[in-house]
C-alpha cells in the first residue's frame, strides 16, 4: 500500500500543487481542508490533472473532536504536511488574534493527535519571515531569529518553538521549511494561486491587472535600501517548493534525520525587487502593467533572500524553474481563468512576504 498523508490545508495554493507532487511520488494523500481560503473546484481540478479521485474531509483544524475521529478513521497515517495556517501580513497586523488561534492553537491540536496516535513526523510549513530584517544576505539556517515584523511572522516563530520542544520530548520527528516566496502555478494551468477574495500576495495582483479585472497595481514603497528602491524577495515557483516537501517527507520516512528537529531555508538564492518582477511578466507574456507607487505599508521588510547551500547537500533539492517560467505559468493559471468573477468591495493589498 502506498503510505498515507495527511495534508492539512491541501486544497490551498502550496498544499494543493503538494498534492500532485506527493501523488506522482508514490504516495498517498489525504487531504484536509476548512475551505476557508480555497474551493472544492481545487479538488476536481487535482482529480483531473491526477486522473483520479483523491480523499478529501472538511474539516477545521482547531476542531479537536473532529480531527480526533479523523485519526481514528484513518489510522495508517504515515506523515503530516501542514499547510494549514492564515498567512496574511497584513490581515494579522489587523487581527492578530485570529491568526495565533489558526496558526498557533491548531498547531497543538494537530500534534497532541500527532502524538497520541504514533504518527511517525510531521513537515512544517514555516516562513522566511522568521528572520526578520535580516542584518546578512543571504540567510542560513543558522541566522536566529530576528524580530517579527508581524503577527503572521510571529506565529511562525511560535510554531517552530513549539515543534522543537515537542519533537524533543516525543518519538515523532519534524522538519520544519523556511519558504521564502513561492509564485508560479502548474504547468497544466488547473491550479494556481486563487485566494477567495481579496489577494494578499503579488502575484495575484500582478495577473489580475494584466487581466483587466483591477484598474491599476500598486508598489508599496521605492525609497528602500535596494537598486531601484522597491523591495527584494526570493521568488521561487510552487512546483519546487512542492518537490522539497517530497525530499523532506523521503528524509523523514527513511529514517535519515540526524535529529528529531530539522530546518530547511526552501528559496532559489536569488532576490528580484518588485520592479524587476513587473518587468520580467511583461517580457515573458508580452503583457504591460499599469502601477503606481504607494507608500510603504506596516509589517514589510526591504529585502531578503536564501542560503540554500544545506537544502541542495542534505536534502538533494534545488529550485529548477526559472523566474521566467513563474511569470508565464502564473499568466497561463490567470488565463484560465478570464471567465470567473473578481469582485471585491474592499480595497485591495497585496503581501510581499
Amino acid at each position: 500500500m502506498k503510505p498515507l498523508i495527511l495534508v492539512t490545508g491541501g486544497l490551498g495554493y502550496i498544499g494543493s500543487h503538494t498534492v500532485i507532487e506527493l501523488a506522482q511520488s508514490g504516495y498517498e494523500p489525504l487531504i484536509i481542508d476548512n475551505l476557508s481560503n480555497s474551493s472544492l473546484r481545487v479538488l476536481d481540478r487535482l482529480e483531473t490533472i491526477a486522473d483520479r479521485p483523491f480523499t478529501f474531509e472538511k474539516i477545521d483544524l482547531n476542531d479537536h473532536a473532529a480531527m480526533k475521529h479523523l485519526f481514528q478513521r484513518y489510522p495508517n497515517i504515515r506523515g503530516v504536511i501542514h499547510f494549514a495556517a492564515s498567512k496574511a501580513v497584513g490581515e494579522s497586523i489587523e487581527k492578530p488574534l485570529l491568526y495565533y488561534r489558526n496558526n498557533v492553537s491548531a498547531l497543538v491540536n494537530l500534534l497532541e493527535l500527532v502524538e497520541t496516535n504514533s504518527v511517525p513526523g510531521i513537515i512544517f510549513s514555516s516562513s522566511c519571515t522568521v528572520y526578520g530584517q535580516p542584518n546578512i544576505l543571504p540567510v542560513t539556517e543558522s541566522m536566529p531569529f530576528g524580530k517579527a515584523s508581524s503577527p503572521y511572522g510571529r506565529s511562525k516563530q511560535i510554531g517552530e518553538q513549539i515543534l522543537m520542544d515537542a519533537s524533543s520530548t516525543s518519538a515523532f520527528t519534524c522538519i520544519a521549511l523556511r519558504y521564502f516566496n513561492p509564485i508560479g502555478a502548474h504547468e497544466s494551468g488547473l491550479i494556481g494561486e486563487l485566494p477567495n477574495g481579496v489577494p494578499s500576495n503579488l502575484v495575484p495582483f500582478i495577473t489580475q491587472t494584466a487581466a483587466g479585472l483591477r484598474d491599476k497595481l500598486r508598489v508599496f514603497g521605492n525609497d528602500y535600501n535596494t537598486p531601484d528602491g522597491t523591495a527584494i524577495r526570493d521568488y521561487i515557483h510552487v512546483m519546487d517548493l512542492a518537490a522539497a516537501h517530497v525530499a523532506a517527507l523521503n528524509r523523514q520516512l527513511q529514517g535519515k534525520q540526524t535529529s528529531n528537529y530539522e530546518i530547511f531555508n526552501i528559496g532559489t538564492g536569488q532576490g528580484f525587487s518588485v520592479l524587476e518582477l513587473i518587468e520580467a511578466f511583461d517580457r515573458v507574456n508580452n503583457r504591460p502593467l499599469p502601477f503606481k507607487i504607494a507608500d510603504r505599508r506596516p509589517g514589510d521588510i526591504e529585502k531578503i533572500f536564501a542560503d540554500t547551500t544545506k537544502a541542495s547537500q542534505v536534502l538533494q533539492w534545488r529550485a529548477k524553474r526559472s523566474l521566467h517560467d513563474m511569470m508565464r505559468t502564473a499568466w497561463q493559471w490567470q488565463e484560465n481563468l478570464m471567465n470567473e468573477s473578481f469582485t471585491s468591495t474592499t480595497q485591495p493589498q497585496y503581501d510581499n512576504r
